[in-house]
């Protein structure tokens, strides 16, 4: 998944992952935001599957054998 980073003009950065709405977090850092952004989106998957929604991408990650 794409994560896209932002400096803002108050001086944070923004991340945030476009795939996933709502993944989105501001940090003092560049390395922050990408850090807590990565974290945010693996709780967000982690809270679909628990829920059985279907999260595409994880279909080339794990599998089943036949």
């Amino acid at each position: 998944m794409k994560i896209e980073v932002e400096l803002e003009a108050d001086g944070r950065w923004l991340a945030e992952i476009p795939e996933l709405p709502g993944v989105l977090v501001y940090a003092e850092s560049r390395e922050k935001a990408v850090s807590k952004v990565e974290a945010l989106a693996l709780r967000i998957l982690a809270e679909r599957l628990e829920n059985d929604e279907i999260i595409p991408a994880l279909d080339r990650v794990f599998a089943l054998p036949a």
